[in-house]
């Protein structure tokens, strides 16, 4: 079976981007692998936060979760104040979505520009 392994993600300053994102997932971050700061989603795959210099544009990343994972996640974006939306060009309307049968949200870290995306059902 293919699975995706890793995906290198840009940021201003990996340590803390990836602190950031494994404090909001619920996973831990267990300090530098080399050149990057990566932090496991799972058996299967890690985020490598990684250092860029200068200006660079966010990307997207989306996430499938389970009901409960979904609740968690929206209760840690919301216990930091941290603004969230309901589309990807409406991530600052504080409300979720139920798209696809299922729901989901959105939101931008601070750090490096990146819209992470929760979902509870693939869109596909």
């Amino acid at each position: 079976m293919l699975h995706l392994d890793h995906t290198i993600v840009l940021a201003h300053d990996q340590d803390e981007s990836a602190r950031f994102i494994a404090r909001m997932f619920g996973l831990t971050f267990d300090g530098r692998w080399g050149h990057f700061s990566p932090v496991h989603i799972d058996d299967n795959l890690s985020l490598d936060f990684a250092d860029r210099e200068g200006e660079f544009r966010g990307s997207h990343y989306a996430f499938l979760a389970s009901d409960e994972e979904f609740d968690a996640i929206l209760g840690r974006v919301k216990a930091e104040g941290i603004p969230f939306g309901s589309g990807p060009g409406i991530q600052d309307d504080m409300e979720i979505n139920h798209k696809h049968q299922g729901r989901g949200f959105y939101f931008r870290d601070s750090l490096d520009g990146h819209s992470w995306e929760i979902i509870t059902h693939t869109y596909v």
